[in-house]
């Protein structure tokens, strides 16, 4: 479905020199200087996928859409989707997606959205009852039915986004692009709108990109991640992986019956890479390292030895991991 090689988007940029001196110089002298704000990026995507593009502002997530999308050319590289190459292709592959920008409307601002759609439809000659049907779908599962004859001007933000998400799908696209969907709406909104977005992936195998901020979006919709930061790709795996990588780990939270001396534990979980810590004569916290493998090694082991009042799992959450990736300087890329 997506194909991208090595891709790559350098801006020249002009430095303006300050003051009416600085000014003047400009008009016969100007001063530039290059950003390479995609740098050697590459990834591929099968049909049917639910991945997220992430990366704090200025990392090259919304250029490298652009790209895909194509709005930009590449300074180099390729990018094939759908087996078109968007900047080149642009009027007969634009028909195969759909584009959600949470901060830019598609819809006419004083008509409503149903005269919206009905001219969308139009525009990519979506007619006849399979159109009428699919619309028809779409109003139902994202409940726009009680609004949909007033002009947008009049819609709440969460209205809005659902209409918007409906006029990206009108003509049953493969491949669906989300920048930010969700923004400043509120849970149950968001919660309508997942919903909705899990069931077309699902029941028509759509092919499915979502750009956030919202961490929440990314783990209740996205299995695979792919993270950018300062244009290079640091990551690309699923989001298990990347809470292994990127967490502080798994910790176990142990109330016992009876008094346990903590080098007794030790010695027991000796085989194990843990860490111990006390927390009472009762209570021990076991720091994992490679947690998916041992949290079954170590709970059996321990619960098989002892007895055990209270037990307690705590995993870093998809929130401080990404936390943790931006409070260090990535520098290097690093393919999962």
């Amino acid at each position: 479905m997506i194909k991208v090689s090595q891709l790559q988007k350098v801006f020249r940029i002009h430095q303006a020199r300050s003051g009416l001196a600085g000014a003047f110089r400009d008009l016969f002298n100007r001063q530039y200087k290059t950003v390479k704000a995609v740098d050697g990026v590459s990834f591929q995507v099968e049909e049917g996928e639910f991945f997220a593009l992430i990366g704090e502002n200025g990392a090259g997530k919304s250029t490298t859409i652009k790209m895909m999308t194509g709005i930009l050319t590449p300074t180099d590289g390729e990018i094939t989707i759908n087996g078109f190459i968007p900047y080149k292709q642009r009027e007969d592959y634009v028909k195969s997606i759909g584009v959600v920008f949470g901060q830019r409307s598609q819809l006419w601002w004083d008509l409503s959205p149903t005269e919206s759609f009905r001219l969308l439809q139009r525009v990519y000659k979506v007619e006849g009852e399979d159109g009428k049907r699919w619309l028809d779908r779409l109003v139902e599962e994202l409940d726009i039915g009680g609004f949909i004859n007033q002009p947008v001007r009049k819609l709440s933000l969460g209205q809005r986004m659902r209409c918007e998400i409906a006029a990206s799908l009108i003509h049953k696209p493969r491949l669906l692009f989300l920048d930010e969907p969700t923004v400043g709406l509120d849970v149950l909104v968001k919660q309508k709108i997942r919903e909705f977005l899990r069931n077309l992936n699902e029941s028509e195998r759509t092919t499915i990109l979502l750009t956030t901020h919202d961490v929440s979006d990314i783990e209740a919709l996205c299995k695979r991640v792919i993270v950018m930061d300062q244009g290079k790709l640091i990551f690309d795996g699923m989001l298990s992986d990347l809470k292994e990588k990127w967490g502080n780990g798994t910790e176990i939270a142990f109330q016992f019956k009876h008094r346990i001396p903590l080098e007794e534990l030790r010695s027991l979980l000796g085989e194990y890479p843990c860490e111990l810590f006390a927390e009472n004569e009762y209570a021990v916290r076991v720091k994992l390292q490679r947690s998916r493998e041992m949290l079954p090694l170590v709970l059996s082991t321990v619960m098989a030895s002892y007895e055990v009042s209270d037990v307690k799992v705590m995993e870093s959450s998809t929130e401080d991991i990404v936390r943790n990736i931006y409070s260090v300087d990535s520098g290097v890329a690093v393919n999962g």
